[in-house]
């Protein structure tokens, strides 16, 4: 089972050596630029320390934040992951919604759903992983909920907010956003604690203490800050204030606010791209990099976009790949063990609640938040997938193929096995911690059942 799979004995001794504990809670950060997803996890002391670094296989859109379906942008921000937004049955082996919109996005007029992070090295809109690497995340992440963690944080990155890139940003539209992200790093920076997110005045506040309410889109109550995290992140912005000023005085390059190109993908992918070459079993392999994970046929590197002029959306050029259905790209490395039974904290109370069956929360679509639940195709056979031609429609990151971005539907099968219908409306987004979020809590969830426990 997917979602049940155990952590392997090299995270558990990683995990041990770091003085951390399997079921203590995690925080994720992403970063667009660098094309990498961090894992931080609460050590001992209390605070959070770096577990893992995963190079990210793809991203879709330019260095901004999602403003409206079907942009093709991955969302920047920060985001709460409650276990309803794990998804165990997605259709890219597994996924978690990242909640966007959240409180700040309503608050500005954004709108968008399934911004996921998955499987399968293809995104319209996601951060894609490979699938070896979304079950090393997903495990983490559901040991923390086992532990009693409810929810975790995820924070979002054009880049790493680093003087430099500060500075080679600067001519950026989206600088002002940008500089508002940064205050949530530098209170993360100067802390290792989660920050506490609130929304008011349509922005982000940060360790906030007041006794009055936060309204996203009102203006914002009277409130305090810890003087000593106050001073400790006064002190390091004006730090990199005088340090972007240095930069920007001595010539330092601006990069484009634009790329012409869609999304991006970590070097040691793209370097898998290069020169490949396929064994007896019709895999391609990479001589020149070790690979975290296999990659399938249909991903492909950053390239340029198409504008669609009717709908002013952006769509990618068209994959020719994706007509080979047994060709993959996969990693030198032995490849990663099949699903195993639960390990002893994975059941009991919490067993059915990362299953693929009975009343898992995935299946609720439109209230949990997560993707239409939907078996994929196997990848092993080609006989198992009608032969696409110019005119099929591809898998896509859980949106539809004639706007990139819009309410999922349902992947494409053979004619002996149609989809079933597909929600048409957006599904309302799970319970979300920030200030302003509508819990919409299904029936059976972790919430529901499990919350007087807490």
């Amino acid at each position: 089972m997917r979602s049940l799979q155990p952590l392997s004995a090299q995270m558990i001794s990683d995990i041990e050596q770091r003085n951390m504990a399997k079921e203590s809670p995690i925080l994720v950060r992403i970063f667009k630029e660098e094309a990498e997803l961090e894992v931080w996890k609460q050590d001992a002391e209390g605070r959070f320390a770096l577990l893992k670094t995963y190079p990210i296989c793809r991203w879709s859109g330019e260095l901004g934040p999602k403003v409206r379906e079907g942009d093709r942008q991955a969302p920047e921000g920060f985001y709460s992951i409650t276990p309803g937004l794990m998804n165990p049955n997605s259709s890219y082996y597994l996924a978690i919604n990242m909640g966007f919109p959240n409180a700040y996005d309503r608050a500005n007029g954004r709108n968008g759903a399934f911004l996921m992070i998955h499987g399968d090295c293809s995104s319209r809109g996601c951060y894609a992983m490979t699938d070896e690497q979304i079950a090393e995340i997903y495990a983490l992440a559901r040991e923390s909920f086992f532990g009693g963690q409810r929810s975790f944080q995820i924070q979002a990155y054009p880049f790493r907010m680093t003087p430099l890139n500060m500075a080679k940003h600067r001519n950026s539209p989206h600088m002002a956003f940008w500089r508002m992200l940064k205050q949530g790093y530098d209170h993360f920076e100067v802390t290792r604690q989660e920050p506490k997110i609130d929304v008011c005045d349509k922005r982000y506040v940060f360790d906030a203490e007041t006794k009055s309410k936060f309204t996203p889109a009102g203006a914002c109550p009277a409130y305090t800050v810890n003087a000593d995290v106050m001073a400790a992140v006064r002190e390091k912005q004006q730090n990199d204030d005088r340090q972007v000023a240095d930069l920007v005085s001595r010539g330092t390059n601006t990069v484009p606010v634009t790329t012409g190109n869609d999304g991006g993908m970590h070097p040691t992918f793209l370097a898998a791209f290069q020169r490949p070459y396929s064994d007896s079993a019709g895999v391609i392999r990479s001589p020149f990099v070790s690979l975290p994970g296999t990659i399938p046929a249909h991903a492909r590197p950053p390239g340029p976009r198409d504008s669609d002029a009717a709908t002013g959306s952006v769509v990618a050029t068209p994959d020719p790949s994706r007509t080979q259905s047994t060709t993959r790209v996969a990693t030198a490395q032995p490849a990663a063990q099949p699903p195993a039974q639960a390990s002893s904290s994975s059941g009991g109370l919490f067993g059915n609640l990362f299953s693929s069956s009975g009343n898992s929360l995935s299946r609720l679509v439109g209230l949990g938040g997560s993707e239409p639940a939907a078996e994929p195709a196997p990848k092993a056979k080609a006989a198992t997938k009608p032969t696409q031609t110019a005119a099929a429609k591809p898998k896509t990151d859980t949106k539809t193929d004639t706007k990139p971005g819009a309410i999922p539907t349902a992947q494409t099968k053979p004619a002996a096995a149609p989809a079933a219908a597909e929600p048409k409306a957006e599904a309302q987004q799970a319970n979300n911690t920030l200030s302003g979020a509508q819990p919409a809590v299904p029936s059976g969830s972790f919430d529901t059942r499990w919350g007087q426990f807490r």
